[in-house]
């Protein structure tokens, strides 16, 4: 059984480290965050501390792009998209790795609090039971300020997330 995380499409272009984990893992990926990958790789606005590191990332976030472009994996993302909730196959990312968009719906829960897409990964995680993986650590904040009823890992805590849901499983 792979263990499952919701996250942002663009962590896949940030922290390759995802793509290679050495055990199964599925990303559920709001459809809105990998429509934003489009503004984030034609926004003059870095990502990035270093020029080089944000030139680099913003060459992964194209090649992000054009692979959800192939025509196999753009029927596999059309077909979720008619229905609220509704989930593509998978889409694998590497040898361990597989996305499974989600057309996940800002119903304006978290309103004040969290923006569109934080409330969408919000109700991504309670809906698919499934923890957050995230590198905002002021969104980590308050989730646990608001009490928000969902699993945060930070992204620097991958390896033990992965493992702490293996430790689950043989127990």
């Amino acid at each position: 059984m792979s263990r499952q995380f919701v996250t942002e499409a663009v962590m896949m272009a940030i922290y390759g480290q995802l793509l290679i984990s050495s055990s199964p893992v599925e990303y559920i990926v709001p459809y809105t965050t990998v429509m934003e990958l489009y503004e984030l790789r034609d926004s003059d606005d870095p990502l990035m501390n270093r020029p080089d590191d944000d030139k680099h990332v913003k060459l992964k976030i194209g090649e992000l792009i054009a692979y959800f472009e192939e025509p196999l994996n753009a029927k596999k993302i059309n077909r979720c998209l008619a229905v609220p909730w509704a989930k593509s196959s998978g889409i694998l990312l590497g040898g361990q790795s597989k996305i499974t968009i989600i057309n996940s719906m800002d119903t304006a829960v978290y309103g004040e609090t969290f923006d569109p897409i934080e409330t969408e990964l919000l109700l991504s995680s309670q809906r698919e039971k499934v923890p957050i993986l995230t590198d905002q650590f002021e969104l980590i904040q308050r989730i646990i300020e608001g009490g928000v009823p969902v699993q945060v890992y930070d992204i620097d805590d991958f390896d033990f997330a992965m493992e702490e849901e293996t430790f689950r499983n043989s127990h």
